[in-house]
């Protein structure tokens, strides 16, 4: 029998998706996002909010295509540092109990803290690094005398493309990681087990692939392939602070295009054709999953069955204490 909730409309399976976070996963629907963890004695707790859609209702444009991308790195960014932020608090055993997970709301001072931090990280290591790399090679004469500006442009692309892999390989290493990479792989199973239309059970699960082609991972991959074209197309001021003040500005919207590049592989995910041009991007997924444990494929599940109750029956929640 299927243990999944009566009432969700098939047509909006597609609206489910994750990210594995520490010793669990969150799974997230249009309007609610459940974060599912182990507590260190093996216990797990199910957590449970409706998803903040006030940005979504101030700035409606966000949902145009093409724009929506941008949306969705701020959505997915926001929603992610609460899920991780929500699993350290399990960790440090903060939260005692299902009843108080349930209660608590995630301290939102805490995830903007770890969300501008992220932010910052990013746009330092994987922006404006790449440029002023290549710019001290230029004028070392170590790329020879010809080479252009577009040319260095592409450059600063590949070389964000080396930092992103040399980074996933080199936390992989860790332990720690290497278990949050196995989540993902439970997340990618559950999902795919729900859009198969089967039953969410643990065996069904288990046989379900670890790749997904709305992954996170591939959506990056498909940033960073377009960031390199547009940025190659661009000038190169002499200025570093304005070269990487006009490489950000196209970040909005490589960001839209790639997100419905993304969407695009997700609805036709058995399209030969669409399977070939983003084999690569869901290649890149063999690097940041790995085949979860059994207990960990329930976890995925358990985050999984309960936001798709929430949705279903339309549940209320308090607002957050002010």
């Amino acid at each position: 029998m299927d243990n999944q909730p009566q009432g969700t409309p098939k047509e909006n399976i597609l609206q489910f998706g994750g990210q594995a976070v520490l010793e669990g996963v969150m799974m997230r629907s249009a309007h609610y996002y459940a974060v599912a963890c182990r507590k260190p004695n093996g216990e797990m707790l199910v957590h449970c909010e409706p998803v903040d859609t006030r940005l979504m209702r101030r700035l409606r444009f966000l949902r145009w295509p093409f724009a929506r991308g941008t949306l969705a790195l701020i959505d997915s960014m926001t929603m992610g540092a609460r899920a991780l932020q929500y699993a350290s608090q399990v960790q440090l055993q903060t939260i005692n109990g299902n009843s108080a997970g349930e209660k608590q709301r995630i301290n939102d001072i805490a995830v903007g803290g770890t969300l501008l931090f992220a932010l910052l990280f990013a746009i330092a290591v994987f922006k404006l690094l790449p440029t002023l790399i290549t710019a001290f090679l230029h004028r070392m004469h170590w790329l020879g005398p010809h080479v252009g500006p577009h040319a260095l442009n592409a450059l600063d692309g590949i070389i964000r493309l080396v930092f992103f892999f040399a980074y996933i390989l080199i936390i992989s290493r860790m332990k720690a990681i290497y278990r949050v990479f196995q989540y993902h792989g439970a997340e990618h199973k559950a999902i795919n087990t729900l859009e198969a239309g089967l039953p969410l059970t643990l065996e069904n699960a288990q046989n379900a692939s670890r790749i997904h082609p709305r992954c996170g991972t591939s959506f990056i991959f498909v940033v960073l392939i377009l960031d390199l074209v547009s940025v190659a197309l661009l000038p190169r001021p002499e200025s570093i602070l304005i070269r990487f003040l006009l490489q950000l500005a196209v970040v909005p919207v490589v960001a839209g295009i790639a997100y419905e590049c993304i969407k695009l592989a997700g609805r036709y995910r058995n399209n030969l054709l669409v399977r070939a041009v983003f084999g690569p991007g869901m290649a890149t997924q063999y690097l940041t999953t790995r085949e979860p444990l059994p207990d960990m494929v329930e976890t995925a599940l358990a985050a999984l069955q309960r936001v798709r109750e929430a949705e279903a029956s339309g549940e209320e929640f308090p607002p957050p204490a002010i």
